[in-house]
């Protein structure tokens, strides 16, 4: 098997929502009428971001699913994704496996990929996804404003705990949540589009919640208090807050939504999430001035070692 028929037997198929998809020197995309195109990135490489023995179905899973909680983060409907892969070498069953993940992704969220290339090289995966929002509503993170409450979607410091264990620096039991939190993502697409008319700022937790709700603050000129204990965790982990912190507050790889919104529309939110079977959490409030605050039930401010991971400061 060669590159082209790898191409052809696990990467081409059919996009009828394209112009033009797999097979041209570029894919022609024509967006819906009266909406805005998003565009994101995202890059993952063995030994950075899995390890070399994880499945490879997971591993196409979770390739297109951390492009598509970027979407989900601005309420967007995904649409198009082009992937670039460097391989090792050419393996039939490992790309087989590895297709059916994404695909399997793909056809659930309706997206259609039109187009990528392959190269020889160390395993790293690259996808470009675009997306759709109607004209100027998307959800931005410089858009939170004092007094907004803050949410968190879902459970935080899963996948975070099952990489520490793996990586032989955290000794306990963990439940399959976590492992299937850090292999297998769930990118809340459809949560994304239902807060769209009722919320300010948003972001997808990729990096760490404490780190990536910093970025909120820091676009939208304000400050943010939050109550760790509020933190929504897996109740295994929730047993040990107090060691687990670094990972509920600022661990990576969780995908979920954080998001800012009037108290108002606190019950409308609640009825939104429930609508597309989501958990969300109060975990905080938007507060004027600068930086975040991290306190504890005393309302003791905590301080943590990181915020969050950062690609070129850790190991």
């Amino acid at each position: 098997m060669n590159e082209f028929e790898l191409i052809r037997r696990h990467f081409t198929r059919a996009a009828p929502d394209a112009v033009l998809g797999v097979g041209d020197d570029a894919a022609i995309l024509r967006p819906a009428p009266g909406c805005d195109l998003h565009v994101s990135v995202d890059m993952l490489v063995e030994g950075r971001h899995f390890f070399a023995d994880v499945d490879p179905e997971a591993l196409g899973h979770k390739t297109l699913a951390v492009n598509l909680s970027d979407m989900a983060a601005m309420g967007a409907t995904p649409r198009w994704a082009v992937l670039a892969l460097a391989l090792p070498q050419l393996d039939a069953g490992w790309a087989e496996a590895f297709a059916r993940g994404f695909f399997a992704l793909a056809a659930e969220h309706g997206v259609s990929v039109v187009g990528g290339d392959t190269t020889r090289g160390p395993l790293t995966l690259a996808v470009t996804i675009f997306g759709e929002t109607p004209r100027g509503q998307a959800l931005r993170r410089d858009a939170a404003r004092p007094g907004d409450d803050i949410w968190v979607s879902g459970e935080l410091g899963l996948a975070a705990a099952a990489l520490r264990q793996r990586l032989g620096t955290l000794d306990m039991v963990l439940p399959d949540a976590c492992l299937q939190k850090l292999e297998r993502p769930q990118p809340r697409v459809a949560l994304g589009r239902a807060l769209l008319p009722l919320v300010r700022a948003a972001l997808d937790v990729s990096d760490g919640f404490a780190g990536d709700l910093s970025h909120i603050l820091s676009r939208s000129a304000c400050a943010a208090e939050v109550w760790l204990e509020r933190l929504p965790t897996h109740a295994a982990l929730a047993a040990h807050r107090d060691r687990l912190w670094s990972c509920i507050a600022a661990g990576g790889d969780d995908y979920e939504l954080c998001f800012t919104a009037d108290p108002a529309q606190a019950a409308a939110i609640q009825a939104a999430a429930a609508a597309v079977g989501v958990a969300v959490s109060k975990v905080g409030r938007i507060v004027a001035g600068s930086g975040l605050r991290l306190l504890d039930a005393a309302g003791n401010e905590v301080q943590l070692e990181s915020l969050g991971y950062d690609h070129f400061a850790q190991a």
